[in-house]
């Protein structure tokens, strides 16, 4: 029986992790255990306390903008302290604490306040990325990946304990309880983490070149990191899909609680059991496609998963109302969301981590949440502004920004192709000279 678990790759780099990877992967489900028993419910909760849709978009941008901050401090950060030590002290400040502050909240400013310590996510992103994958083979980086976003889904199974919670004591009472209970399991998860994580081989180096250096020394250092980007079209790419990327996954995560409980009709109290079904059909799907993609061609899964998200969101803003046809039209659109998300999230990681340059990784990883979340600030505001008009409409900016993921897709492999075959040739006839001489 273990050989024929053995012979799926997925299964296969699981067993075979060790060290930080390992750490990493296996303290994941945590995450989920804690958060995602709240973000089903983490928009309309803010609904209920009083807030519109237009707020709502508000705190998304503030959220982004802190994003934005933290992301270019961010290699700075993570170089100077180390990644062990930075993903435990601001996995705490930005996810333990905002924890609290949601579980007594009492309207905007609260929110508002969270959002902005929540921002620092973007430090340990880079600093656990890193910890993750520096260590790691690299032909095993897609497959890790991968291995994150499934422990993510397999928490989610758990989201029908908030679905009851809810039932028995309404809306706003439960969240208070479930986002204590966040509060425990992720300082929990960070302990833990911690305790089985070492520094890694590049993290060493850094912090010792970084020892004797000021914070204005440091951060002068990214100039060499930009002209190492703007030199690589494999990491421009990257960052362009992964801001695509980020923007659809946000304005999904804000607006689909909204359209679904406020347009379609659904129940308050059926809410998670949505995301615990794109979860399983995410696990499903990494067992089944995702585990086939190779790790050289990454063109056709990219078209792929944007089409995948384009054909989910179309089915989506096509449901009018909670009937028996609203119902299977919406299973129908999450399966072509938790596929086009699975794919696009799982490539997004594995494109940056591909072209990044190892021993600039933290710098590069800053610049490009920088990017990221710059470009991304408005979107929160944009996407509550054509909520309030029309609930469909984060949905229609969603599918178009999916269209500019495809005619990106197709630039970059269109052109590369050329080039490869230029280089081969050139290289071919070197060899060729130099058998001849």
């Amino acid at each position: 029986m273990r050989s024929i678990l053995l012979k799926n790759k997925l299964i296969r780099t699981l067993v075979e992790l060790r060290g930080n990877p390992r750490a990493c992967v296996y303290t994941e489900p945590l995450w989920g255990l804690s958060m995602n028993l709240c973000l089903p419910y983490a928009t309309v909760y803010m609904l209920a306390l009083g807030m519109n849709d237009v707020q709502v978009g508000i705190i998304t941008s503030i959220y982004m903008f802190s994003q934005t901050i933290f992301a270019f401090l961010s290699g700075t950060i993570v170089d100077k302290l180390g990644r062990r030590k930075s993903t435990a002290i601001f996995d705490f400040l930005a996810w333990s604490i905002p924890c609290l502050i949601w579980a007594s909240s009492q309207g905007f400013w609260f929110f508002a306040v969270a959002a902005i310590l929540n921002g620092m996510m973007k430090i340990p992103t880079v600093s656990w990325d890193c910890l993750l994958v520096e260590d790691a083979p690299k032909d095993k980086i897609t497959h890790i990946y991968s291995w994150v976003i499934i422990c993510g889904n397999l928490s989610a199974l758990f989201a029908p304990i908030s679905s009851i919670l809810v039932a028995k004591l309404t809306l706003v009472p439960a969240l208070r309880i479930l986002y204590i209970n966040a509060f425990i399991i992720m300082t929990a998860k960070i302990l833990i983490l911690y305790k089985f994580s070492t520094e890694t081989g590049v993290g060493k180096i850094k912090r010792e070149a970084c020892r004797d250096k000021s914070w204005a020394e440091m951060l002068s250092g990214y100039k060499s990191t930009v002209r190492k980007i703007l030199n690589s079209r494999g990491t421009i790419f990257a960052i362009i899909i992964s801001i695509l990327v980020e923007i659809v996954t946000m304005l999904g995560m804000t607006f689909w609680q909204i359209i679904v409980s406020r347009r379609i009709g659904i129940p308050d109290t059926l809410l998670p059991i949505f995301p615990m079904i794109r979860s399983i059909l995410s696990i499903v799907l990494f067992f089944t496609v995702i585990s086939k993609i190779k790790q050289t061609d990454l063109k056709w899964p990219l078209y792929g998963g944007f089409l995948s998200s384009i054909v989910g969101y179309i089915l989506l803003i096509s449901i009018t109302k909670a009937d028996v046809w609203g119902y299977a039209v919406l299973l129908i659109s999450l399966a072509f969301e938790a596929l086009g998300g699975a794919v696009l999230n799982t490539l997004r990681e594995s494109l940056v981590a591909i072209h990044a340059d190892p021993v600039e990784r933290s710098g590069v990883m800053a610049l490009l949440q920088t990017a990221v979340m710059l470009v991304s600030v408005p979107f929160g505001y944009i996407g509550g502004l054509l909520s309030d008009i029309s609930r469909t409409l984060p949905f229609v900016l969603s599918i178009g920004l999916s269209l500019l993921g495809i005619l990106a897709t197709a630039l970059f492999y269109h052109r590369p192709s050329r080039i490869y075959r230029f280089k081969s040739d050139r290289e071919n006839r070197i060899r060729l000279n130099e058998k001849v001489s």
